[in-house]
């Protein structure tokens, strides 16, 4: 009796997938391939540069640099988080939250941020925003260094 329960359940599930099909799409030369998988949230966007720097075109003007304050000095500085919104540098060369001016000599460009400390030693590396990054026209993958102003 079991050996025929175990080959009736072999059979069913044989037979179950067997009937399983999984979408296929034509291609050219005849063939068909399956179907790319569908995003797994309908409402998630591909996470990238332009998704995540939420400033508007608008604002961005009014974050340019206008020159002027207090030179702190220069910092080495990579991406911050990028979910992260605004105008902001987090670095070793201010003790409290003030607000400031980014220049990179690489663009030429200049931004107003909020400078924040960042808690690390001083000669440590700063992190900034991905607007401010944007702004500056720095490399998001590079380490830009940058001239910092306190207002």
């Amino acid at each position: 009796m079991r050996v025929i329960s175990v080959l009736l359940l072999a059979l069913v599930t044989a037979a179950c997938a067997a009937q399983i099909e999984r979408p296929q799409a034509p291609t050219g030369d005849g063939q068909t391939r399956p179907l790319a998988r569908p995003a797994q949230d309908a409402t998630a966007q591909e996470r990238t540069a332009d998704t995540l720097g939420t400033t508007t075109p608008a604002g961005r003007p009014a974050a340019a640099g206008a020159g002027g304050g207090v030179s702190l000095g220069t910092t080495v500085a990579s991406l911050g988080d990028p979910t992260e919104a605004g105008f902001w540098l987090k670095t070793p060369l201010v003790a409290a939250t003030s607000p400031g001016r980014v220049e990179y000599a690489g663009t030429g460009q200049a931004v107003e941020v909020e400078l924040r400390p960042s808690g690390t030693e001083a000669g440590g590396g700063s992190q900034i925003s991905l607007a401010a990054m944007r702004a500056l026209g720095a490399p998001l993958t590079g380490l830009p260094e940058l001239r910092v102003y306190r207002r």
